[in-house]
């Protein structure tokens, strides 16, 4: 008599995976405004990883025969340079796509650093409470206490204006964040049966954090991680645009505006384009994040 080989538990395993993963998709495709932003991601995305390749003149490159030159559509422009030019011929359109590797690498950077320092005192606060629990709060008030732009701009100016020094004042105003929600998930869910049973099985202390608590606190930290990502991108335009940030020549979206203040009413695309960059970029990833949130937690998930 044949019989069906069962499957074994890494073939169980990576159905349970793409069941989830289908699950996922089925409800963050509903939300037609995540898709679409999820879209944009792709876009930029993509622009940020072939920027050398698509971009049709070197981002410094300077042209002085053709200084502010309207955009190809306008009287006077030239389909060599589509998006016209800046105040010392350099052409906006590669400027742009370049843009989006500094945009794309700052939000990864300061996430990564705010994610991780995040989670790692929030499972402290949380795990252990107590003194350790109000020492690490009381910091995390104090930081909320000042408005984001204002403490960056302070931090970036004690330690120089630089975009290293922009991506680490951004990523320690963004930390709390973290902090409380790490905190609040751990919180909430070790009183759980399966940390319980893992208590009496005997698991040590940073098994319980890491290994039982943090995966089921992560839906929740994705969501805020991506909403981050848009957060981080306009903090370092706004510390960019004041001079705090990027520095000339980096092709940033937010120096662009900076270099480009002057030129507001004599030469608009060297300031619209840039700020519809930062515009839709932003807005992609609040729309994804917002996906993201209505796809992950089963309260808000339609039968």
């Amino acid at each position: 008599m044949n019989t069906k080989p069962q499957p074994g538990p890494n073939e169980k395993h990576k159905d349970s995976s793409w069941a989830r993963l289908a699950e996922f998709w089925h409800y963050f495709s509903e939300n037609k405004g995540a898709v679409a932003g999820l879209s944009v991601v792709a876009f930029v995305i993509f622009l940020a990883l072939t920027a050398d390749i698509i971009a049709p003149h070197s981002p410094i490159e300077q042209y002085r025969d053709h200084l502010l030159q309207a955009p190809a559509w306008q009287e006077g422009g030239s389909w060599d340079f589509i998006l016209g030019t800046d105040a010392v011929g350099r052409d906006m359109l590669s400027r742009l796509i370049h843009g989006t590797r500094y945009s794309l690498f700052i939000g990864c950077i300061v996430v990564s650093i705010a994610l991780t320092s995040g989670i790692t005192l929030g499972l402290f606060a949380g795990f252990f409470r107590g003194a350790v629990d109000v020492v690490i709060m009381r910091v995390m008030d104090i930081i909320l206490a000042f408005p984001s732009l204002l403490l960056a701009l302070v931090l970036v100016a004690l330690l120089g204006p630089s975009l290293t020094n922009a991506m680490i004042a951004i990523a320690v105003v963004l930390q709390p964040h973290f902090v409380r929600l790490t905190r609040a998930q751990v919180i909430s869910e070790s009183s759980r049966d399966y940390v319980t049973a893992s208590r009496v099985a005997g698991a040590g202390t940073g098994r319980l954090m890491f290994i039982t608590l943090l995966p089921n606190c992560m839906a929740p930290l994705i969501v805020q991680a991506t909403l981050s990502f848009s957060t981080a991108i306009l903090d370092a335009a706004a510390l960019g645009f004041l001079g705090m940030g990027a520095q000339p020549p980096t092709p940033e979206w937010g120096t662009l505006l900076a270099e480009a203040r002057e030129f507001i009413l004599s030469a608009w695309w060297v300031v619209t384009f840039p700020g519809l960059a930062i515009l839709f970029t932003v807005l992609s990833f609040n729309l994804m994040g917002d996906g993201m949130r209505d796809a992950l937690d089963p309260k808000l998930k339609r039968s």
